[in-house]
């Protein structure tokens, strides 16, 4: 109801222009049927909604125009994916069969219906309606490729491993690291001999990131009874990718004996399943979300127990502010693994903060801390990191001193550990600390630039070493260029040398890249100053006045400055 009076308040121009563009495509003999203002409603606010991913509110509007589809193409299209995206596949598949039996099917329609068949072995149908699929006007160059995919995999019974293998290094060299991704897969599925050097081929090239199918040799290895094997992968591939949620899930499975996910490379529902994760992984990396749920609903549809598809698809709501249903999946999400119960803690922590529930997060993140069965370093660091980021700087520096006792000078984490002990040791007071942890973090990784940044806009506070830090600011900006806090601090240093004319040019670049930030406007204020353009001077004093992020105690500094200047 809400929706509808929402789309009430539209002006009536702007409502004439949509019902037209719509019923355009409508016969004559239909309009009376679908002009009533509550069908119009139905369908704006369906489309509406599923547009911003509430999928099972905009279905209640959609299913409502039943019969729309023979006259309005883009009814069938929206609607099937909204029944696909709000987990109604059946209801999904009998629609798309509805409209292949009133001669209006689309693409997304016999997609749903090839996929339906691949997933109960009925191959040769399958190929049929990817074939099909293709046929369609207008498909994207990735809905061709993963047609062209479904095609060769839908085809395997009427052919070897060669022919299948020429077949698929015959797609669009484009996709050329899913194709070699695809090969590995082929030969697992054909029990070939060369199933294991092609992972190790995968997982070592240093170009793309493959991380993710360390997971899929160790768990092909351990299926073959190679355990000793998998686990030496797993091992190595952790101390590569200490973070990665599914090496680190697989690594408490084998442990635990348990089996919180399932992936086999001879199920052809498990491959198709993958390929079509990556594929929504890259429409969701081009914030194209609608679409990369619909393919990743099929991909769970395909394989019901690979829950960590789920952390894709809480992470698409996330990314549109949908945050209820985020919370929804990660809160399920809980039930799947110690790993994946501490990620998903992690993210509904960092959403009740924003939120601004900070005593329910740091509860809730805590408590999750505390059950993990085994605290390594990571897991230690990143709440470490929380508790630092929000503000609490005391009990962030136990952890990280933790930490630092169990590391030496060459771990990959030293730089960062030390670095944030420093920045909760500053904000506390205690800079003699803080100074001696970040000179440690640049020591042992001299070009972080934003260490240098913190270090030397410390000391530029402190009216010390204030050429050292302009020569380490030369250096940072040139590691970051136009990064605004960066120039700013620039900027700054420059003033407190005096040179103010070379202050006013990198501060008004500052304010440029980051016209909301209240201590860059502040600084460029004072650089106005001295330059003789008081007027102008006391403009940005001003403005930062009017800014929400503004503390009470640079705005009180203003005050003064706008009484007595500088």
């Amino acid at each position: 109801m809400f929706i509808c009076k929402k789309l009430y308040k539209l002006t009536g121009h702007f409502i004439f222009v949509i019902v037209f563009i719509f019923f355009s495509t409508l016969e004559a003999r239909n309009l009376d049927k679908y002009l009533k203002a509550d069908s119009i409603a139905n369908y704006f606010s369906g489309v509406l909604l599923l547009n911003q991913s509430k999928y099972d509110d905009s279905l209640e509007f959609l299913k409502r125009l039943n019969g729309l589809e023979s006259t309005h193409q883009d009814y069938s299209e929206k609607f099937i994916y909204t029944l696909i995206n709000s987990g109604n596949f059946i209801q999904a598949f009998n629609y798309s069969k509805k409209l292949e039996k009133e001669k209006l099917s689309i693409f997304q329609s016999e997609l749903i219906i090839g996929i339906y068949y691949f997933s109960h072995s009925k191959f040769e149908l399958a190929s049929k309606y990817f074939i099909k699929a293709k046929k369609r006007n207008s498909i994207s160059l990735l809905d061709n490729y993963v047609v062209d995919t479904l095609i060769i995999w839908s085809n395997l019974e009427n052919s070897n491993l060669e022919q299948a293998s020429f077949s698929l290094n015959s797609l669009d060299k484009r996709f050329n690291n899913l194709i070699k991704i695809q090969n590995i897969f082929l030969n697992c599925f054909y029990n070939s001999n060369k199933t294991d050097e092609l992972f190790k081929k995968l997982i070592n090239n240093q170009k793309t990131d493959f991380s993710r199918y360390n997971y899929f040799y160790a768990k092909f290895l351990n299926d073959e009874g190679k355990k000793t094997e998998a686990k030496k992968i797993l091992n190595s591939a952790l101390k590569k990718y200490p973070r990665n949620l599914l090496l680190n899930q697989f690594n408490f499975d084998l442990i635990d004996s348990k089996k919180n996910f399932n992936f086999n490379c001879k199920e052809l529902n498990h491959i198709i399943a993958e390929i079509l994760y990556i594929t929504a992984n890259a429409l969701s990396s081009q914030s194209i979300f609608s679409i990369s749920n619909f393919y990743l609903n099929i991909a769970k549809y395909l394989n019901k127990d690979f829950h960590s598809f789920d952390a894709l698809l809480a992470e698409n709501f996330y990314k549109i502010d949908d945050t209820i249903s985020a919370k929804k999946i990660y809160k399920e999400f809980m039930a799947y693994g110690d790993a994946f119960s501490w990620y998903s803690s992690k993210q509904i922590s960092r959403i009740l903060v924003q939120e601004n529930n900070l005593e329910k997060a740091l509860k809730l993140l805590n408590k999750a801390y505390d059950n993990l069965p085994v605290k390594g370093i990571y897991e230690t660091y990143d709440f470490a990191e929380f508790l630092k980021n929000n503000k609490k700087f005391k009990e962030s520096i136990n952890y990280y001193t933790k930490i630092l006792n169990s590391i030496n000078f060459e771990h990959p984490l030293y730089p960062e550990v030390t670095d944030s002990r420093g920045v909760s040791y500053e904000r506390i007071g205690d800079w003699k600390k803080a100074e001696k942890d970040l000179l440690a973090s640049l020591k042992a990784e001299p070009d972080q630039a934003y260490v240098i940044n913190y270090l030397a806009y410390s000391w530029i506070e402190q009216g010390i070493k204030i050429e050292k830090s302009l020569d380490m600011l030369k250096k940072a900006n040139n590691l970051k260029s136009n990064d605004p806090y960066i120039i700013d601090s620039l900027g700054w240093a420059l003033f407190k040398l005096k040179r103010y004319e070379e202050s006013q040019k990198y501060l008004q670049l500052a304010v440029r890249l980051l016209p909301a930030d209240p201590i860059i406007n502040d600084h460029f204020g004072d650089a106005l100053w001295k330059n003789g353009k008081e007027i102008q001077a006391r403009y940005y004093w001003n403005y930062v006045l009017n800014l929400k992020r503004a503390e009470k105690d640079l705005k009180n500094k203003i005050q003064d400055k706008l009484i007595k200047g500088l």
